[in-house]
């Protein structure tokens, strides 16, 4: 994932990974991206969770829209099968979580 971001990234084009393994992904240098202690094959989130899903996507988005530079790693405050998530009301606003981890 790190080397086609970067490669991605040296032609203009904003990229966000996300990663289950912090360390990982950190090795492989990728340019910016979301961490999530969840289980793997779960990225996203849980199985028919569609507002879990659409929070995490719209982290996503707002990492790419926000994020002043490349090298950025932002773990997102959410646990495993033990919240509740509003739906997105506005995709254009920042993310709470991207905003309040404090790297901009």
């Amino acid at each position: 994932m790190g080397l086609l971001a970067r490669e991605i990234e040296a032609r203009g084009v904003t990229t966000v990974g996300l990663a289950l393994v912090k360390e990982v992904a950190i090795a492989a240098r990728a340019p910016r991206f979301l961490y999530l202690h969840w289980p793997f094959g779960h990225a996203l989130g849980e199985p028919g969770n569609i507002a879990q899903q659409r929070m995490v996507l719209h982290d996503m988005l707002s990492m790419a829209t926000s994020a002043p530079r490349p090298g950025l790693v932002i773990e997102l405050p959410y646990r495993w099968r033990r919240e509740t998530y509003a739906p997105v009301e506005d995709w254009k606003a920042p993310s709470r979580a991207v905003i309040s981890a404090g790297s901009f």
